[in-house]
């Protein structure tokens, strides 16, 4: 038997298991819709549909495209399609789920000149998302805004996008070296991959633009030790990196049935964040499960955010000894607060679980 599996609020859910016979055809007509092979049954293969949304998926009726990828395996050929829902991928910074605290200093970051400025956190922890809103917001007719993505997750015609495309060597160095002469206001590379990315990246920021991009890393301090290890001197980063934004997704309570939690109190929040402290409210709930979040206990999900401004006493400890350590206290100072200190904050405000913050972030160092 093949097996329909839908990932709703970052968690698989069978939906629907269908005979082989049956699931090698619908596997077929959807391969020929998305100009793929489908003979080619052999090797992965990437593809892409685009369809007008119905009234239900999209305000606007805007185009939803759906990303295709095939993997052969085992047991006959496995097929993943994304659905990009421009309603869903471009958001404000309130719907994102920014504090006030967080999203008046994220505000003051983008609104800088020129440096670069990171979103780490790994696949499927919304970077895209936060990019493309934030962006977007940048994107006036007064500044050129350009990319270089791999794919082009969603096209925005405020954006001047381009894909790479390795086959004619076109690749995100060489996609950005070329952005350098199309007089760009603020350029988005979408992955710091290699040195050569990472050396191109801080050239554009050293002349003048503002330059976005994302790593994949557990933390906000964390980047710059990953900015280390691919070979960037301390110095160079000291001179371009403005500020690093670590993010998670976290599942939220269902408002149709989730109910006041008696279980979970304040001490077992202040054990969580040590040494941070819970100051105001506290109304935690707890998941039930009723028809309209499918029995799960959670609808729809927020994002927890770690942000990171490399000011001067902050970059004392990038150069010229780089410290991950010192840095992170730093960071407190200046108002960093942890994931696990945003997550606590989202649990007393009654919006998520203890759990579900304990299984999404990482333990504070």
């Amino acid at each position: 038997m093949g097996a329909i599996r839908f990932r709703i609020d970052g968690v698989l859910h069978t939906v629907y298991q269908l005979p082989m016979g049956v699931m090698n055809a619908m596997t077929a007509r959807i391969k020929l819709l998305g100009r793929m092979d489908v003979v080619e049954r052999r090797r992965p293969q990437d593809g892409r549909i685009k369809t007008r949304g119905p009234s239900t998926t999209t305000t606007r009726g805007d185009e939803v495209e759906m990303r295709l990828s095939t993997l052969p395996t085992a047991f006959g050929e496995k097929m993943v399609m994304r659905i990009f829902d421009p309603d869903t991928t471009v958001k404000s910074l309130d719907a994102l789920g920014f504090s006030a605290h967080d999203s008046q200093r994220w505000g003051e970051l983008v609104a800088k000149p020129n440096g670069i400025i990171l979103v780490t956190g790994p696949t499927g922890s919304g970077k895209t998302t936060t990019l493309y809103s934030t962006l977007k917001r940048l994107a006036t007719d007064e500044v050129n805004v350009c990319t270089i993505e791999d794919p082009i997750e969603m096209i925005e015609p405020a954006f001047n996008q381009t894909q790479v495309q390795p086959t004619l060597d076109l690749g995100f160095a060489e996609g950005l070296r070329s952005l350098m002469r199309q007089d760009p206001d603020i350029i988005m590379v979408g992955e710091i991959r290699d040195l050569e990315t990472a050396e191109m990246a801080i050239q554009a920021a050293l002349t003048g633009h503002l330059v976005f991009s994302t790593l994949h890393t557990n933390d906000a301090a964390s980047a710059i030790t990953r900015l280390i290890d691919l070979g960037v001197p301390a110095y160079l980063i000291s001179a371009t990196v403005v500020g690093v934004l670590a993010q998670r997704l976290v599942r939220t309570l269902c408002p149709a049935c989730k109910q006041p939690d008696e279980a979970t109190t304040r001490e077992m929040l202040a054990e969580v964040i040590r040494p941070w402290r819970m100051n105001g409210g506290f109304r935690p709930f707890k998941p039930v499960g009723c028809l309209e979040c499918r029995m799960t206990g959670y609808r729809g999900r927020a994002g927890l955010y770690e942000l990171l401004l490399l000011n001067e006493p902050a970059k004392a400890a990038v150069h010229p000894v780089p410290d991950a350590t010192r840095l992170r206290q730093q960071a407190v100072k200046d108002g960093l607060r942890p994931l696990r200190l945003a997550g606590a904050m989202k649990v007393a405000e009654g919006v998520t679980t203890l759990e579900e913050v304990l299984r999404s972030t990482p333990v504070w160092e």
